[in-house]
């Protein structure tokens, strides 16, 4: 989350951790265990302003803050369409089976047991093919170069 907000991994990270730091010093006034999350996320909250504060003691935080982020540069965006195309061809040259489990567990991010009911299979088996989906992934966008075609499980046997 913090990631999203600043568009900075280092200060992302070093806010997550004082955010961390302050939550664990702090723990002991959360009454109500539900609520962790959003009590997490607002003090996360409060190290973002507080970071502005920092950089901006005699700032309006409030003005600062709804100043747009920038945007990627138009190479940062065709990199990310292209990454983004590649995996899309290297998925669709798996078996269904794998093809299936690795779009419900990796890019819809439902649990094993989930994507196991809604396939009307084992968990195990959901386990094992997105293993061999992940690894099949691995070999094929490490193979294929940005300007060269994704090689099909055909082109592939005795693999």
């Amino acid at each position: 989350m913090a990631y999203a907000w600043c568009h900075d991994a280092c200060l992302a990270d070093d806010l997550a951790q004082e955010a961390l730091i302050k939550g664990l010093k702090s723990a002991n006034q959360l009454k109500d265990e539900s609520v962790l999350e959003a009590w997490l996320f607002s003090i996360l909250n409060n190290c973002w302003r507080d970071h502005f504060r920092r950089l901006h003691p005699q700032a309006d935080i409030e003005e600062i803050m709804e100043l747009p982020a920038d945007g990627p540069s138009p190479e940062q965006h065709h990199l990310e369409s292209e990454l983004i195309r590649r995996v899309r061809r290297a998925v669709a040259v798996l078996p269904l089976g794998q093809r299936q489990v690795v779009t419900l567990v990796d890019l819809e991010e439902m649990s094993y047991g989930a994507a196991a009911q809604a396939l009307g299979i084992p968990v195990g088996t959901v386990m094992s093919r997105l293993s061999r989906a992940r690894v099949a992934l691995r070999d094929l966008l490490h193979e294929a170069p940005a300007s060269v075609h994704v090689l099909t499980p055909k082109s592939r046997s005795g693999q």
